[in-house]
């Protein structure tokens, strides 16, 4: 399964990146915004460090506006993809995208249904937002599988994009379901590299490398 970040912190990525780990990043206008920056500097420095998928999200609500900004979009760099919201509009658009070889995420997707919709129109990417999901008492991780059965079904090209990723687990479900892709908070990262039981090893190694060089072993 490949990994991205959710943010557009700059410093995040560059942090995930180190780790070897990371394939992709999603942003959308509100992290970008959280920057304090201008967000077109701010996308600009994310597509220059990541040489994978980078998802900016449109603004517009019409299908008209969705289809300019994604062209806009797209020419900011050739791993960019163009996140666009589901409903009818973000249908017509991204048709109309995928036509002309731009990428869509189709972001805000919260049933198979709409997932394959998304997938018939063209979309390159079907983002479930498993943990919004989940807050109206309904089971995220189910639809993620709905999606990868009806996916494997029909062969679709499509990839499944788990979204609103709250915590370890989420991420471990996703992969287990066949989930192509997770995007996760960095916090959520953080999580994943830590256990406990590495911790309390490790520090009973140090012991017992500091008792030998106190006992003056020959090591």
């Amino acid at each position: 399964m490949k990994l991205f970040i959710d943010t557009a912190n700059v410093e995040e990525i560059r942090k995930v990146s180190a780790l070897g780990i990371l394939d992709g990043v999603t942003t959308n206008p509100t992290l970008l915004a959280k920057e304090g920056r201008n967000p077109n500097d701010v996308a600009r420095e994310i597509l220059a460090l990541v040489p994978g998928p980078v998802s900016l999200e449109v603004t517009a609500l019409d299908a008209e506006g969705m289809v300019s900004q994604g062209k806009e979009l797209a020419t900011l760099a050739s791993n960019v993809v163009v996140k666009i919201p589901m409903g009818a509009e973000g249908l017509r658009a991204t048709k109309r995208l995928s036509d002309a070889d731009i990428a869509v995420n189709m972001t805000l997707v919260f049933s198979a249904n709409q997932a394959l919709l998304a997938a018939k129109a063209g979309a390159r990417y079907v983002s479930p937002f498993v943990g919004r999901i989940d807050d109206v008492g309904q089971d995220g991780m189910q639809v993620v599988q709905e999606i990868a059965d009806i996916f494997r079904n029909y062969d679709f090209k499509c990839e499944i994009l788990a979204a609103s990723i709250r915590h370890p687990q989420h991420v471990l479900q996703a992969a287990r379901l066949g989930a192509d892709i997770a995007t996760v908070p960095y916090a959520v990262i953080e999580q994943m590299v830590k256990h406990p039981l590495t911790d309390i090893g490790l520090q009973r190694f140090m012991k017992d490398w500091e008792s030998l060089k106190a006992a003056k072993v020959n090591i």
